[in-house]
């Protein structure tokens, strides 16, 4: 209970300080010439002054609100090494029993660092700030959190943290732990196929004394590509081919040491994603037709794309008089295209060519050789395929799929996705296709269709009487494809609503020239969250299952559910961050859960450093609680006032707050009513009294 003297005057400031002021000169008047009664006077002067400023006692019941103590536990990834967990828990436990000898003191426990914390890292000051959002500051006892003390959001100074109360951290991790880890010092996120890039890195070892140096293996996509000797500290680099278009995963994998906390960060990974540079294209028409600008449009419609395009307006034959120089703008340069620079373009494309006697057939010979080392070609067939002077009769005739029987068909049909197709990337799921058996395809008719015997490839489409539409074709490194019909143009002109001509010609191009994404045969990892979807795509009738290596080096075995026609998936959560790697024998996939190179891994020794310097401007402490046998041992809970010491060598302090709540509030005015008015008139009374005398 407390008692306050305060004042409500009953006159404004001014009036009352005028007042005060002639009060004051008349006491001094008194004071100086003693008249019979002065004193008297005075006090009666005074009395009067003191009941306009109407002075009150206040009289209050307080009572002390509850400290709030929070205790910070650390369920990051890195508190399930080397039993930190199990010693985490036992020191909770501990804390909240000895709390209770703590008198008005509240023990509000907060979990940081979680899998749901959103983070790549140990914010355990972030998880404090919101689980004691609704605590005034002045509550606030002090924090104490128990971690490895690799915390990745300690504030600069103790106004950050919002209270002044000491801070705690009770490190769980043993004395000399050993670790080894990868530090990525040069890290591209983008590579030109087919060209290498530099990777920087180094080794760094806590806790391990190694005389020599320290293996380590580079990989890309799972495949070594590079055995490197090492020594601790140095920066060294490596050069990793990108081979293909989209991600490249590389990693880098230091060999393990003797008895460290964890293999986890002893790899790191980053992905460099493959950009091809301008893709060449060479687009050949022999005759002006009315699909020759389809192909035109869809290669010129792709920023990416250098097309070089030349049509045969009149073969050298033709003998009308018309001058050379109203040909053609320039020469057809064969020898430069076809022998010198062959190897520069990334697709050829013959569209309605026949022989005219403008390549010879040496320069054939050189384009099946480009296909088998690797290149690829694209014939858009028409009468010209099935009559004299056909691209099957060329040594280019080798590496064709199919050959002419000498018939074309002229009848209108609508083109179907066979059973091969509809599990092929190509063609499976076009927009309008049928999708139950028998039904037919939203799109419109063809007219035309080259008649031919299939020898080779994956007839993926069909025409009238089910002959080949088109067919796809591996040969050696390269790749080819034929389509036996020049109407795909009345689906680029919408003729009877047309058909999905941008979106097979895109994949049909896109699968010459061996983007990854429209493989036949392939194996797919990907990340959303912690989630990791795998797929197989393949053209057999069933997927094996899958292994999957997790980061802390466990397997497990994933059975895949067909999802579509030759696609075959799984959905799971592993619980872990870090580089996965699915093998079903022949194929490999990697996919990253989380961050690449997740701050929490990239540092595992528990450390006091990180939490010394703010336990310090606060008042509090940092020790290591775990043994060397991993037992714990903790300190005493010691309740201190605000701006004393709060820690010594086996013990640590808990503010103790004042913060207070009023339950009860009494005012008495101590001149009013009778009481005020008796004195008043009692010292007026005694001056007359004494003055007459």
């Amino acid at each position: 209970m407390n008692f306050d003297l305060s004042f409500s005057p009953l006159v404004p400031f001014w009036p009352l300080v005028a007042l005060g002021v002639a009060a004051f000169l008349a006491l001094i008047a008194l004071a100086w010439f003693r008249p019979r009664g002065a004193t008297l006077r005075g006090v009666a002067i005074a009395l009067l002054l003191l009941a306009v400023s109407n002075p009150s006692i206040t009289r209050q019941e307080r009572e002390g609100l509850p400290n709030v103590l929070a205790v910070v536990v650390d369920k990051s990834p890195s508190q399930n090494l080397d039993g930190r967990d199990q010693r985490s828990a036992e020191a909770l436990a501990a804390i909240q029993e000895r709390a209770k000898s703590l008198t008005n003191t509240e023990i509000r426990v907060i979990e940081g660092g979680g899998p749901g914390s959103g983070s790549d890292g140990t914010e355990l000051f972030r998880a404090l700030s919101a689980g004691m959002a609704d605590v005034p500051p002045d509550r606030v006892a002090g924090a104490i959190m128990i971690t490895d003390g690799v915390v990745h959001d300690v504030p600069e100074n103790v106004a950050a943290l919002g209270f002044d109360a000491p801070v705690h951290g009770l490190l769980t991790g043993r004395p000399a732990e050993r670790d080894r880890r990868i530090v990525l010092t040069q890290t591209p996120r983008f590579g030109i196929v087919d060209k290498t890039q530099t990777v920087g890195f180094r080794v760094e070892d806590t806790g391990i004394e190694l005389r020599g140096s320290i293996g380590v293996v580079a990989r890309r996509d799972g495949e070594e590509i590079s055995r490197l000797i090492v020594v601790p500290g140095r920066e060294t680099t490596v050069e990793v081919p990108i081979t293909h278009a989209g991600p490249n995963v590389v990693e880098i994998e230091a060999a393990p040491a003797e008895n460290e906390l964890t293999l986890t960060n002893n790899r790191a990974a980053l992905q460099i994603e493959g950009v091809r540079e301008k893709l060449r294209v060479l687009l050949v028409s022999g005759e002006p037709h009315s699909g020759e600008r389809t192909w035109r449009n869809l290669l010129k419609a792709d920023a990416n794309v250098d097309l070089v395009h030349f049509t045969i307006l009149r073969p050298p034959e033709k003998q009308d008089g018309t001058p050379i120089n109203e040909l053609s703008l320039i020469a057809f340069p064969t020898r430069e295209l076809f022998v010198t620079k062959i190897s520069d373009f990334d697709l050829i494309i013959f569209d309605r060519y026949a022989r005219q006697g403008i390549l010879p057939l040496l320069y054939f010979d050189n384009i099946a050789q480009y296909v088998r080392e690797g290149g690829a070609v694209l014939v858009a067939a028409g009468p010209d395929y099935a009559g004299p002077g056909s691209l099957s009769e060329t040594p280019l005739g080798d590496v064709l799929p199919a050959e002419p029987l000498g018939g074309v068909l002229q009848q209108a049909y609508k083109p179907h996705v066979t059973d091969l197709g509809k599990r092929h990337p190509v063609t499976r799921d076009l927009p309008g296709d049928a999708k139950e058996a028998g039904a037919e395809p939203s799109w419109s008719q063809f007219f035309r269709l080259v008649e031919t015997r299939q020898r080779g490839g994956q007839s993926l489409m069909s025409g009238a009487n089910d002959d080949p539409l088109l067919i796809l074709s591996r040969e050696e490194e390269g790749r080819v494809a034929l389509f036996l019909s020049d109407h795909v143009w009345l689906w680029a002109r919408g003729f009877e609503g047309g058909g999905p001509h941008l979106d097979l010609l895109r994949r049909m191009a896109h699968w010459l020239m061996k983007e990854p994404d429209l493989e036949e045969e392939a194996l797919s990892m990907h990340a959303r969250g912690g989630a990791l979807t795998i797929e197989r795509q393949t053209m057999a009738d069933n997927a094996s299952p899958v292994t999957l290596t997790l980061p802390s080096g466990a397997t497990r075995t994933v059975t895949l559910n067909q999802s579509e026609p030759g696609l075959f998936t799984a959905t799971l959560e592993t619980g872990e961050m870090g580089l996965h790697r699915a093998d079903d024998g022949t194929f490999t996939a990697l996919a990253n859960v989380g961050p690449v190179n997740a701050r929490e891994f990239q540092e595992i020794a528990s450390t006091p450093d990180r939490l010394q310097p703010i336990a310090n401007a606060t008042g509090g402490s940092v020790r290591r609680i775990a043994e060397q046998d991993g037992s714990i041992e903790l300190p005493r809970l010691v309740a201190v006032r605000a701006g004393a010491r709060a820690q010594g060598s086996d013990w640590i302090g808990v503010r103790q707050p004042e913060a207070e709540v009023v339950r009860g509030l009494d005012i008495f005015p101590m001149f009013a009513g009778l009481l005020g008015l008796l004195l008043l008139i009692g010292a007026s009374a005694a001056a007359w009294a004494r003055e007459g005398r």
